[in-house]
């Protein structure tokens, strides 16, 4: 709902990109049509493979990643998850995937595999959204990782650019998102779709709980 309200202005179909450690996206369509949905991993396989090598808990910039080459048949595996062939709306756990998948692999190219897996989940995306977007806008702190990026932006064949190029600061956006969701938990609008979360109609929710 945020993000709709965000994209107001916005030529559409446009997609957001959150990547978190799980990546989801929100597609906004030109009739006002708003589907959401986990993608597939994140930065978490990327993170937790980084600090198991290095002790480092994350790839700076993708620079690991970058400097080594993605395993196709680990990929391929991974990929075969039937979580991607599933429709929407549909959600994943942090713990669904694991570093686990790539042990066998040197640390550069146990990175670039999981980077990898990120951008090649969202491509498959595409699938389940009406039409593909015209453009992506990324938050979250996978916006950061330039192998990430660069990899959507060469499989997703659009502009791809992180929500600082619309003047919104991805640092803080989920936090907005709440406070915004807070007002219209209050005013008793919606928070949920049928196309977001599979309820039956649009549903608001949340308590609120006042200071004495």
């Amino acid at each position: 709902m945020f993000h709709a309200a965000l994209a107001e202005r916005l030529e559409r179909p446009v997609a957001f990109l959150n990547i978190g450690g799980v990546a989801n996206l929100t597609w906004l369509g030109r009739a006002g049509e708003v589907i959401a949905f986990d993608t597939g991993p994140g930065n978490a396989l990327l993170d937790d493979w980084m600090l198991a090598r290095t002790g480092t808990p994350f790839d700076e910039d993708g620079a690991t990643a970058a400097s080594g080459q993605p395993d196709r048949p680990t990929l391929a595996a991974l990929l075969s998850a039937s979580y991607f062939d599933r429709v929407p709306p549909k959600s994943l756990d942090r713990l669904d995937f694991a570093a686990a998948a790539v042990a066998g692999l040197d640390t550069a190219d146990g990175a670039a595999t999981l980077a990898a897996f990120t951008f090649l989940a969202v491509a498959r995306a595409v699938e389940h959204v009406p039409q593909p977007p015209r453009r992506w806008l990324v938050t979250g702190g996978g916006r950061k990782n330039l192998t990430i990026m660069a990899g959507l932006a060469h499989h997703l064949s659009v502009p791809v650019a992180p929500v600082e190029k619309e003047g919104w600061d991805g640092d803080a956006l989920e936090a907005q998102a709440f406070a915004f969701l807070a007002v219209r938990a209050r005013l008793g609008l919606p928070l949920s779709l049928p196309t977001t979360t599979g309820v039956a109609t649009p549903t608001s929710g949340g308590r609120l709980f006042r200071a004495r």
